[in-house]
């Protein structure tokens, strides 16, 4: 038996499934999940020392890479000075004008742990801002582990949720409306016929938790511009996003305006860190100057701060965007046999279906996850690290070379090649 095999064994025999977050277990691909020793630059490093390059980059927010120097040496500066005050300190105003300066429409930032925390406190402003409960969001957008985001569309255009999860009350997906995404009729449909209902309407800018799907940038501003009429909140989930094509949000990309933006990945540097980010008028809602209630131990923690302000430190020199940029270039160019990929910036992703790359999650069937299997076993055994799943994307990093992205490609075009 392997080390990973007996750590597993040992595993399951303590956590559920013997993992702490599912995709991990291995379960769609096949095999004993990899443990992971450490990372350096665009390695990680298993128990038994294996090295493999990683495009899973710990699910995204590793844009600089593993152990980053400037990111470890101010993680060991905060560790030695205390772990966790419980008070305020500078480090969260510091992170707070950071953010603010990548976003200037806004001018408030709350700080909190998670992604999901941070898209349920934007669910809950934005139902005080409007006084209305229902929420619109749209199939194959990820919004994190709240009850009322776990839900999926039925079978008409617009459908009241039902939860994906078990235990998620069925009055609570129902206050939650369900669309295609990439559906014009659907979108005129939801605000015709529930408009005055919507607290808001949530969307990622770029869904990239089921698949890369790439939107229409008009279909994105008509989301925008139906919330304004008719009085609901429009939220940009950019938990993945922020940070990720620039010193700035998706909204510059796409040319939006949101009432409010949620982040997290990048912004902690591979520590738990994650925001919301408004104007006034909403944000202040928050206690403890307004009636909405969001609070938690390790908000602000001040070394995973120590972490994010170093990213974002790091980041704003530019020179990270810069190589990514060209890396990207570089891997366009690459030949690609027969796997079709999908590329945002610094987001890939093989489409194995067939036709043109999605703009829906409704392509995305049980067919396509043997074939990823065979991608990501060959990956794994060349010495290269993507997402355990099919419907994953990968990241390219800061650590990243051209030599590393060609091998990527190459041993995908080899595996294709090879099942037909």
């Amino acid at each position: 038996m392997s080390t990973h095999e007996d750590t597993f064994a040992r595993a399951r025999r303590v956590l559920p499934g013997g993992v702490s977050s599912p995709v991990r277990a291995f379960k769609s691909v096949g095999g004993t999940p990899r443990y992971a020793r450490r990372g350096e630059g665009s390695v990680l490093i298993g128990e038994d020392g294996e090295r493999w390059t990683d495009f899973c980059l710990a699910w995204g927010p590793l844009i600089l890479g593993h152990a980053h120097p400037v990111v470890i040496e101010a993680v060991q500066r905060a560790v030695a000075d205390g772990l966790a005050f419980g008070t305020v300190t500078r480090a969260e105003i510091e992170l707070g004008e950071r953010i603010l300066k990548a976003y200037p429409r806004h001018d408030r930032v709350r700080l909190m742990v998670t992604g999901s925390e941070a898209v349920m406190t934007a669910l809950r402003l934005a139902r005080a801002h409007t006084g209305r409960d229902k929420v619109l969001k749209f199939g194959g957008c990820y919004h994190g582990c709240a009850d009322s985001m776990l839900v999926r569309a039925g079978s008409g255009l617009v459908s009241f949720g039902i939860g994906d999860s078990a235990g998620v009350p069925a009055a609570t997906a129902a206050d939650t409306l369900v669309v295609p995404l990439d559906d014009d009729e659907a979108l005129e449909a939801a605000f015709r016929d529930h408009g005055s209902e919507l607290a808001c309407a949530i969307v990622e800018g770029v869904p990239a938790n089921n698949g890369l799907l790439i939107q229409r940038t008009e279909w994105l501003q008509r989301l925008q511009a139906l919330c304004r009429a008719h009085g609901a909140l429009f939220i940009l989930d950019e938990v993945i996003t922020g940070f990720r094509f620039g010193y700035h949000g998706f909204d510059r990309v796409a040319g939006l305006e949101p009432d409010l933006h949620s982040l997290g990945k990048i912004v902690g540097g591979g520590l738990p860190v994650a925001a919301v980010v408004g104007g006034a008028a909403i944000l202040d809602r928050l206690a403890p100057e307004g009636s909405v209630y969001q609070a938690g131990t390790m908000g602000g923690n001040p070394v995973a701060l120590a972490a994010g302000n170093a990213t974002l430190g790091v980041l704003a020199e530019g020179s990270t965007y810069r190589h990514l940029a060209a890396l990207g270039e570089h891997f366009d160019g690459l030949p690609k046999g027969g796997v079709q990929w999908v590329r945002q910036g610094s987001i890939v992703w093989p489409w194995l279906g067939s036709g043109p790359p999605p703009r829906t999650d409704t392509a995305l069937d049980a067919s396509l996850k043997p074939i990823y299997a065979g991608l990501f076993n060959a990956w794994l055994a060349a010495g290269i690290y993507m997402p355990p799943s099919a419907f994953e994307v990968g990241f390219l990093c800061g650590a990243h070379t051209d030599s590393d992205v060609e091998r990527l490609v190459s041993v995908a075009a080899k595996a294709w090649a090879a099942r037909a």
